[in-house]
C-alpha cells in the first residue's frame, strides 16, 4: 500500500482523498455563509474542485435565462479565451444534455458516446477524451452544469469522482440561488419599480461619489432634469393605468439613449435626472435636445390605439460650471427646467 506523511499521521491514498474531499466540502460551505458575491463563491467551489479531483480542463456554465442557452461563466484551459464566448444550446452536447435531463454524466471515452459534440473542441484546438459533468439544481431548476475533461493523470474518471462533484454541484446551486437573490432584493432597494430606472434615493448617493470622482480626475459632470407636460392631463382623460403604462415606457426609451456609464432616475411623479459624467454642458445639451425629439416622435398609445402627444421641458446644469456639490447642481438644473416651462415647455434651458 502506497502511504503518505500529513503532519504526524501516516494515511495511504484513499485516506488522503477522503480527507481532501472532507477539507474540501468544509470550505464550500465556509464559502457559503462568508460572502453573498456570486463570482467569488464560484471560484472558491471550482478551486476546490480543481484540487481535489484534478480535471485538466473544467469549466461552469451557466443557463442563461433569457435565450435558455448555456454560456461559459468559468472556464479553466489552455483554450479558454477561444471558448469563454461559445454558447450551447440545451441539448447539444454533453452539457448541454445534462442541462436538458438534469442527469449526471460519467463518459470514459467520448468518441464512443453519440451524445458528444465535438465542436467545442474544433473551436479551441482541445482534445476530449473523458468527461464528468453533473447538473447544478435548485428548486427542480437546473441554473447550469459544471464539466470535468480529462483527469490529470490521463486516467478516465470514477463513480466516486461523480459523487463528490454532484454533491459539489448543489453547494453550487445553492450559492447561485442566494447569490440571486441578494442581488435581485438589493436592486429593488435602489431601482423604481414602475420604470425600472434607478430611484431618487440611489440617484443622490451616486450623484456625490461622481461629483468626487470628477473633482479627482478635474474632469466635468453634467445633469438633465426632465419633467413631462401636463401629465396630469393624461392622468385626468385616460386614467392612471394608462399613465402609468406611459411612464413605464419613457424609463425604457431613456435607458435605450443614454451611455452605460450614463445613469437615469425617477426622480419623482413625472420626474426625470439624467447624469453625465465626464461631459461638459455643450455635450448634455446636444442629448437634452435628442431626448425632446424622441419624446416627440415616440409613438404612445392609449386603450383605443389612438396616439397620445408627450412633451417634456428639460433643465441642464454642469460641475464644475454651474456648481460645486450635488444639492446645488440638482437645484440649478431644476431651475433651469422651470425655465423652459415658462419658455412655453417642450424647451431646453440651462443653468
Amino acid at each position: 500500500m502506497i502511504e503518505s506523511k500529513i503532519g504526524s499521521e501516516t494515511m495511504s491514498p484513499s485516506e488522503i482523498r477522503l480527507r481532501r474531499e472532507h477539507d474540501a466540502l468544509v470550505q464550500i460551505g465556509k464559502a457559503l455563509t462568508s460572502t453573498l458575491d456570486l463570482p467569488e463563491v464560484l471560484e472558491i467551489i471550482m478551486a476546490q474542485v480543481s484540487r481535489v479531483l484534478e480535471p485538466k480542463t473544467w469549466s461552469l456554465l451557466m443557463v442563461d435565462e433569457q435565450t435558455g442557452e448555456l454560456y461559459f461563466e468559468i472556464a479553466v484551459s489552455p483554450a479558454a479565451e477561444k471558448i469563454k464566448d461559445q454558447r450551447l444550446k440545451v441539448g447539444e452536447g454533453i452539457a448541454g444534455w445534462v442541462a436538458q435531463f438534469g442527469k449526471p454524466l460519467l463518459i470514459g471515452d467520448v468518441t464512443k458516446d453519440e451524445r458528444f459534440d465535438p465542436q467545442i473542441d474544433a473551436a479551441s484546438g482541445f482534445k476530449t477524451r473523458s468527461i464528468i459533468c453533473v447538473p447544478m439544481l435548485c428548486k427542480n431548476r437546473i441554473t447550469g452544469v459544471i464539466e470535468l475533461i480529462n483527469s490529470f493523470d490521463d486516467n478516465t474518471f470514477t463513480d466516486s469522482d461523480l459523487t463528490l462533484l454532484a454533491a459539489i454541484a448543489d453547494f453550487a446551486a445553492i450559492a447561485i440561488e442566494n447569490a440571486r437573490n441578494f442581488a435581485h432584493i438589493q436592486q429593488l432597494v435602489i431601482t423604481d419599480e414602475l420604470t425600472g430606472l434607478y430611484n431618487a434615493g440611489f440617484l443622490l448617493e451616486s450623484l456625490e461619489y461622481e461629483i468626487a470622482r470628477a473633482k479627482r480626475y478635474d474632469s466635468d459632470l453634467s445633469l438633465i432634469f426632465l419633467d413631462l407636460d401636463y401629465f396630469k392631463n393624461v392622468n385626468d382623460s385616460q386614467g392612471h393605468l394608462v399613465g402609468s403604462r406611459l411612464l413605464a415606457e419613457i424609463g425604457e426609451l431613456l435607458k435605450n439613449s443614454i451611455r452605460k456609464s450614463d445613469m437615469a432616475a425617477r426622480y419623482g411623479g413625472d420626474e426625470f435626472v439624467i447624469v453625465l459624467p465626464n461631459t461638459p454642458k455643450e455635450g448634455a445639451k446636444v442629448l437634452a435636445y435628442q431626448l425632446r425629439n424622441k419624446l416627440n416622435e415616440y409613438t404612445f398609445l392609449n386603450e383605443s390605439g389612438n396616439r397620445i402627444n408627450v412633451t417634456a421641458s428639460l433643465g441642464l446644469a454642469s460641475y464644475p460650471a454651474d456648481a460645486s456639490d450635488k444639492l446645488t447642481l440638482v437645484q440649478k438644473a431644476d431651475a433651469a427646467m422651470y425655465a423652459a416651462k415658462d419658455a412655453g415647455r417642450n424647451a431646453v434651458k440651462t443653468a
